[in-house]
C-alpha cells in the first residue's frame, strides 16, 4: 500500500509538471517555429512545424529592419542600469546589515516603501522630472529610472545574504588593520557573489523585459529599447507575422541563453541566505 500511495504521488508529480512544462514552454515554441516561417504558411496554419525553414528571416530582421538598433539599446541600457545598481545596491545592504545606526529603520521601511509603490502612480512625477532635467527621450535618463525602480528590490534581497555572514569574519578583518570599505569588497562581496548574482540577473531579465517606463520616456525611434521596437514594428508596417516573430525571438534569446548558462548559479544565491 505505501508502494502504491508513493507511485501514485509521483505520477502526480509528474502530470503537473508536464502540464506546467507545456503552459510555460509551449508560447515559446510556438514563437520559435513562426519565426522560421512566412506570413502566407502561417495564416494557412498558425499552428504548424516549419517544413522548410526561413532562416534568412533571422538575418533580415537584424540588417533590413532597425531590430539590431533596437537590441543594442535595450543592450546598453539594460547592462549598464544593472552594473550601477548592484554596486550600489550591494554597498547600500551592506551598510544596513553590518551597522546599527539612527535612523536605521526608516531607511529599511523607506526602501520597502519603494518595493510597494506601483509603477503606474510614479509614471508621471518620473516623467516631469526627466522633462525638467532634459533628459526626457534618452538613454541616459532610462538608465537612471531602472536604477531607480530597482534599487529596493536589490537591497533588499542583498541585505538579507550579508546579514547572515558571520561577524567574527569581521573583526577578524579589523584586528588585521582592514578599513570598512577594504572589508566589503574583499569579504562582504566575494563571500556574497552568488547572492548577488542571482540578484543581478534577476534585475536584467526584469529590465530586459521592461515596457512601461520605456514607452513613456522614450519616443525617438532610435533610442527605442526591443519591446518598443516590436510594438513599433507591429504598428507601423505592413503586418508580417514571420518578421515579428523573429523580433520576438531576438527579445527572447539573450534571456534563454543567461538562463541555460546561470541558472545554477542563480538558484544557489537565491537560496544560500535560508542555507546559512
Amino acid at each position: 500500500m505505501p508502494l502504491h500511495a508513493a507511485s501514485l504521488k509521483k505520477a502526480l508529480l509528474l502530470f503537473f509538471v508536464a502540464i506546467y512544462t507545456m503552459l510555460t514552454g509551449g508560447p515559446f515554441l510556438w514563437v520559435a517555429a513562426m519565426s522560421l516561417r512566412t506570413t502566407p504558411q502561417i495564416l494557412r496554419n498558425p499552428y504548424g512545424l516549419p517544413r522548410h525553414p526561413h532562416w534568412e528571416n533571422f538575418v533580415g530582421a537584424w540588417t533590413q529592419s532597425s531590430y539590431s538598433t533596437y537590441f543594442w539599446n535595450s543592450a546598453i541600457v539594460v547592462v549598464t542600469a544593472v552594473l550601477v545598481v548592484m554596486v550600489i545596491g550591494a554597498m547600500a545592504a551592506n551598510g544596513l546589515a553590518r551597522y546599527r545606526f539612527r535612523g536605521n529603520n526608516a531607511v529599511r521601511l523607506t526602501i520597502l516603501a519603494g518595493l510597494l509603490a506601483p509603477p503606474q502612480m510614479l509614471i508621471l512625477s518620473i516623467f516631469q522630472i526627466m522633462i525638467g532635467s532634459g533628459l526626457y527621450n534618452s538613454l541616459t535618463g532610462v538608465i537612471i529610472v531602472y536604477v531607480a525602480i530597482q534599487l529596493p528590490l536589490t537591497v533588499y534581497l542583498l541585505e538579507a545574504f550579508f546579514a547572515r555572514i558571520p561577524q567574527d569574519l569581521f573583526d577578524a578583518a579589523r584586528m588585521d588593520g582592514y578599513g570598512n570599505f577594504t572589508i566589503f569588497w574583499r569579504i562582504t562581496l566575494p563571500i556574497g557573489l552568488p547572492a548577488v548574482f542571482a540578484t543581478a540577473t534577476l534585475n536584467f531579465v526584469m529590465l530586459w523585459n521592461e515596457f512601461l517606463y520605456a514607452i513613456v520616456l522614450l519616443t525617438n525611434n532610435s533610442k527605442r529599447t526591443l519591446p518598443l521596437g516590436i510594438l513599433h514594428f507591429m504598428g507601423s508596417r505592413e503586418l508580417n507575422l514571420g518578421m515579428i516573430a523573429t523580433g520576438l525571438m531576438i527579445a527572447i534569446l539573450p534571456i534563454i541563453i543567461l538562463y541555460g548558462c546561470c541558472s545554477e548559479t542563480m538558484i544557489k544565491g537565491m537560496t544560500a541566505g535560508a542555507v546559512k
